[in-house]
């Protein structure tokens, strides 16, 4: 079974999820820089008004030069979680699963996090326990800029390129407002549809 590298997103868009769900191989690069305008510190949901971007802010470097992904402080000092909490609630409050999965999702947003990467984590790590999808531990060793073994989706952060993955059609709440708005934060597939998210996966 081949083997896929992904990098670790913010409450990850639906594309990383269909290998996860299928059950692929996968790495997670833990050893990249940081970059802006990606999924590391972004993800978008279906809102009233349609694409919503929800963003956490983190702490730069007083210097110019590379920082890496796992060293980025989260700037605390910013109300973001209760701000994201809040839209999340606004958003989904009407969908089928929101009030199920609620009390399992409210605890990321009031437990406090230095590091980008580990709130990302934990926060991909209790949707996977929520959908039983298996989440993989391993992680890249180093960085490898040219990977010959494995499938290199670690472009797929950059939130201003579509990834290159078909993603399932399902109903979303505004969607008879807006239409359906493809590859949403997984927060949109798990309020939507809860346990049925998997198989919708799985399926395309």
């Amino acid at each position: 079974m081949s083997t896929i590298v992904l990098p670790i997103a913010y409450a990850s868009p639906l594309a990383y999820w269909v290998p996860l769900a299928k059950g692929k191989n996968v790495i997670w690069e833990v050893h990249d820089h940081y970059d802006k305008q990606t999924y590391r510190n972004r993800t978008y949901i279906h809102g009233a008004n349609g694409k919503q971007m929800l963003s956490i802010p983190i702490k730069h470097l007083g210097h110019k030069g590379h920082q890496k992904y796992s060293e980025v402080e989260i700037a605390n000092e910013f109300p973001w979680q209760k701000q994201h909490w809040r839209t999340l609630q606004t958003a989904y409050r009407s969908s089928p699963f929101f009030e199920y999965y609620e009390d399992d999702i409210s605890p990321l947003y009031t437990e406090s996090f230095e590091r980008l990467m580990t709130f990302n984590t934990k926060v991909n790590q209790t949707i996977a326990d929520l959908l039983d999808i298996h989440y993989p531990k391993d992680t890249t060793l180093s960085y490898n800029k040219n990977l010959t073994q494995q499938k290199d989706a670690r472009s797929w952060a950059n939130a201003k390129e579509k990834i290159p993955v078909t993603t399932p059609k399902y109903t979303q709440v505004f969607s008879g407002k807006n239409g359906f708005i493809p590859n949403m934060s997984i927060f949109d597939l798990l309020f939507n549809e809860g346990p049925g998210s998997v198989a919708l996966l799985r399926s395309v």
